[in-house]
Parts: structure tokens; sequence; C-alpha cells
């Protein structure tokens, strides 16, 4: 079967497209026969080296993906050959055209939701509800600024939040990225790049500031988020590319508090709750993942590029 390996951490030509050996599931081990393939920035940070995290060399990228189900192993109960399901955690990585997967890191994916929407799911809504509702814990009529609203994660915190009965602001670098906000329910859509703008937010709120921030690039807003939250605000950091100064008072004066997370450090008890949620979302057409960009396996070196590019718009998923 086709798979992408990488022998060596480094720049996204380290990913190479290859022939293996097929893959046959162990006891409590299934078959995912893949459609589509999520592509996460983690994955990236991943490749070149510079995440905490390292698997062990040579490896296949990727956790997210969505298929049907060729073979389970002994034990397996809950999944039979030729269901559709989406992956969110895999055994042998999903940048391949099968992979296989412990039973209770898969589950099912509706009719209604195509498989390329499936492969957006995993480390997206899996990070965007962590950050929410088990970081944040936000409640209905909040308001929640997401700040970086047009790529995977932020799109899955609008409708999250949306759904939730909060009130959700969120930015975006460009107007086409903008426009897909305001879709999705974001009551408030923001350019990210205009100078001023977090104004517009102490505006919008009456100068009380927002109760929940969603950080994607904490090293650029830490800052200026502490400036626009209300007494006992939460800021939960998603995403950060390096470090940052800000000054404690602004959280002393706020009873504020700064939340660190990473899906990693979920619980199998939080990711039970997390996928419950998702599915009845996604059964009941609240969830709809949108994808952005497309690439086929062998360009996944494209892919891993265009990941860590400025102007986000939805999902980028890979077609073996």
């Amino acid at each position: 079967m086709k798979v992408i390996r990488v022998y060596g951490f480094g720049n996204p030509e380290v990913m190479k497209y290859e022939n293996v050996a097929e893959l046959s599931p162990k006891a409590g081990q299934v078959l995912v026969r893949i459609m589509a393939a999520g592509v996460n920035p983690v994955e990236a940070y991943i490749r070149s080296g510079a995440y905490a995290r390292k698997p062990e060399l040579p490896y296949t990228p990727g956790s997210d993906a969505a298929g049907i189900v060729e073979a389970i192993g002994e034990g397996v109960t809950l999944f039979k050959q030729g269901d559709r399901v989406y992956t969110a955690g895999s055994i042998s990585g999903t940048y391949a055209e099968t992979a296989l997967c412990a039973e209770v890191k898969i589950h099912r994916l509706p009719e209604a939701v195509s498989f390329k929407q499936g492969a957006a799911l995993g480390v997206p809504y899996g990070t965007a509800y962590r950050a929410l509702f088990q970081r944040a814990m936000a409640q209905p009529a909040e308001t929640v600024l997401v700040h970086g609203g047009s790529g995977g994660v932020g799109l899955a915190a609008i409708q999250l939040a949306a759904a939730a009965g909060c009130t959700v602001i969120a930015t975006g670098g460009s107007d086409r990225g903008r426009a897909l906000i305001a879709a999705q329910g974001a009551a408030f859509a923001l350019d990210h790049t205009s100078p001023g703008y977090l104004e517009k937010v102490k505006e919008i709120t009456g100068g009380r500031g927002v109760d929940v921030v969603l950080e994607m690039l904490a090293n650029v807003n830490l800052a200026a988020d502490l400036g626009v939250l209300a007494k006992h605000g939460r800021i939960v950091v998603i995403g950060s590319r390096g470090k940052v100064e800000i000054d404690p008072r602004e959280a002393m004066g706020r009873d504020a508090a700064i939340l660190g997370m990473t899906l990693f450090n979920a619980t199998e008890a939080d990711l039970k709750v997390i996928h419950a949620a998702l599915g009845a979302g996604l059964a009941n057409g609240i969830l709809k993942p949108v994808v952005g960009k497309e690439y086929s396996l062998q360009d996944a070196a494209l892919a891993h590029t265009a990941i860590m590019e400025k102007g986000a718009y939805g999902k980028i998923v890979l077609a073996p």
C-alpha cells in the first residue's frame, strides 16, 4: 500500500511517498481504508523536530482520517466491515491508504457527512471542544472571542460556541476568511490585520470585555487578549510559535486565568465526552466541517507547507 514515511526530522521534503506491506489488525484493532486524511499544524511541528513529543523513526504521520472499516481484529464488537467511520488517533498513521486504529479511537460517521469532512474532525473539533468546555468552562450567554477563526480549530470553535448559546466574536485576516467566519455562526467578524481592531471588541461588549478567548497565536496576541477580557475571564492558549511578554497586572485586576491546553492531555473519560458531543452535533447537522484545500497523498509536503502559511481557510485534507 502507499504511505508517507518520515526517516528523519526536518523540512517537509523529509516525507517520502512509498510502498509498504499491507496491514492486518490484531486483537482490539480496526483496519480502516482511508478515503481522506486530515492535516494538522501539530504534525508539521512533529515532522520538523520542534515538538516536545517525537515519534520513533521511521513513522507515518497523521491521526485524523475518515473511511470505511476494512477488517476488524479479535474482540472488536462496536464496528464491522463496511462501517463509515472517522479516526481520532491511529497506531500506524493516517497519511496512508489504510491505517490501524484502536477500537476506542474510531467513531461512526453519519451518511450526511462526507469523508473529507470526517477527516476534519479529530484534532480540530476535539481541540475546540476541549478548549471551550473542558478548560474554559464556557457557558450559554457568555461572549467568546475566537482569535484566528478561519482555520480548522477556529471554525469548529465558532460552530460549537454558537450552538451552545454563546455570542461569538471571531477574527480573520482576509475578506474571504471573514465571510466564512460569519457564515459559520460568528455574530461579529473582525479583521485582525487592521490596527486597533481589538477596540471594536470593547465597543461590541459595551466596554465589559469578553468572557473567553481562544488563542491560536499566543506569542503575537496574548498580551493584547488580556486587555479585552471581562472580570473572571479566561484565555485558552491553543497555539503559539514563540515566547511572549505580558503584564501580569492585566490578569490580576480581572481575576483572569490563562489556561494552556493540548489534546494529548485529554483523558479517556474526556475523549468519551468530546466524541459523544461531536457525534450528536454531526447527527443533527449543527456541526459541518469546512474543507478548504485538498492535496493528493503524494503531495503531503505541499500540504505541510500550506498548513503553516497565513490566511487559513478551512481544513486541509489529503486524498490517498
